[in-house]
């Protein structure tokens, strides 16, 4: 690969992902902190992503499939996006951040298989060994996750940001325009033109059961990271962490992740091929929900952040690369969309809605009873481990 190729693609997938982990991680401690917003609104403004999900990536797989260049939507997508971002920072009530965040998430949401097909198209043009090559550019993911969470703590220690916590919205904003800027660099990707609906092309993949039971495992198990993302921050203050340092806690993860990828991926896929890498994938979410459902010692919580990185990489991104594997040339921008809308569409949004409800039903007079509200996801991950080593044949 010239390192003109890589660096271009590598500073796609940095941005793209460093957008998403500005916000996601801990907006939740402002919404449940001084917004004063109950678990369930809480969980419909993150379930805003996930709507979105089930919608945007399949038009904007479309598109690229047929019609448009990948890397003209993206430009429009981020940069529609930063405007919304920055409106969002300054909303205070429930109605109007919801709004605003779910017209945001259809623009977001759009780009988020676009990243991976245009790269996966790249490398197939250049000739390139997508299994080799790709773990060197999903690696600027978890690196721009744990880069943005303690480039946050930092911002939050000089400023004193933390408290009201909408700094991480203007960051994400800031974020959107330097990558919607980058897309005026990007390689030129252009549609496929097939004579059939791509969409449609994905959609029968879903007649082949080992493919129906991947994309309904990986729709419940990546449901579950709700769990995750809403309870995490406020889970971690509630241990005694302070709220300045949650992000750079969190961001363990990432840089446990993007070490992951970069040199046990690939390692594993070649040895234990895509079932037992998913498997070990969703093993290690078991294993942290565990460790999350025994709520102390205060180090091993925070040292459990490191699995969630390693699932990452086992379960979604390698799922990922297993659906680029099956997936027809000329319909390869939609089988990711569909693999995003049944993952980070139905399932996060499904598993936002449940996830706020059993926080609600575990809180008392202000108070979380975290033991009982993570034994619910540790359950559910057990059985779709099980349901992983009966029934997928990778």
């Amino acid at each position: 690969m010239s390192w003109q190729l890589y660096v271009i693609l590598s500073l796609m997938m940095f941005l793209e992902y460093a957008i998403w982990g500005a916000w996601a991680p801990v907006l939740a401690a402002r919404l449940l902190g001084p917004l004063k917003f109950s678990g369930k609104q809480t969980g419909w403004v993150y379930a805003t992503l996930p709507l979105a999900c089930i919608i945007s990536p399949l038009v904007a797989g479309q598109l690229a499939d047929k019609w448009v260049n990948t890397e003209r939507i993206l430009f429009v997508s981020h940069l529609l996006g930063a405007g919304l971002l920055f409106t969002a920072a300054r909303q205070r009530g429930f109605g109007n951040l919801f709004g605003v965040m779910l017209v945001y998430s259809l623009c977001y949401a759009a780009t988020l298989p676009l990243v991976n097909s245009l790269m996966f198209a790249q490398l197939a043009e250049n000739q390139l060994d997508i299994s080799v090559h790709s773990p060197g550019i999903f690696i600027w993911a978890p690196i721009a996750w744990a880069l943005v969470g303690y480039f946050l703590t930092g911002w939050r220690w000089v400023f004193k940001t933390g408290g009201e916590g909408r700094d991480c919205l203007f960051l994400a904003g800031a974020l959107s325009v330097i990558m919607a800027a980058s897309c005026l660099f990007l390689p030129e990707t252009v549609p496929a033109k097939s004579g059939e609906i791509p969409i449609l092309g994905a959609m029968g993949m879903l007649g082949d059961a080992n493919f129906l039971i991947f994309i309904v495992l990986s729709m419940i198990v990546a449901g579950l990271m709700q769990f995750y993302f809403l309870g995490t921050a406020r889970f971690m203050q509630d241990m005694g962490i302070a709220a300045k340092n949650v992000p750079a806690s969190m961001a363990i993860a990432q840089a446990v992740q993007a070490v992951a990828t970069f040199f046990a991926l690939g390692l594993l896929l070649s040895n234990l091929g895509f079932k037992w890498t998913l498997t070990v994938g969703a093993g290690c979410w078991l294993v942290m929900y565990i460790v999350y459902v025994g709520t102390k010692p205060r180090w091993l919580v925070i040292m459990s952040q490191s699995l969630h990185g390693l699932a990452y990489v086992f379960f979604i991104i390698a799922g990922q690369i297993f659906a680029e594997s099956v997936a027809p040339e000329e319909i390869r921008s939609s089988v990711q969309a569909l693999v995003f809308a049944a993952t980070v569409g139905v399932g996060l949004f499904l598993g936002t809605q449940f996830a706020g409800v059993v926080m609600d039903i575990f809180r008392k007079e202000e108070q979380f009873r975290w033991r009982g509200i993570y034994a619910v996801p540790c359950l559910i991950t057990l059985a779709c481990v099980i349901g992983l080593v009966l029934l997928f044949k990778g």
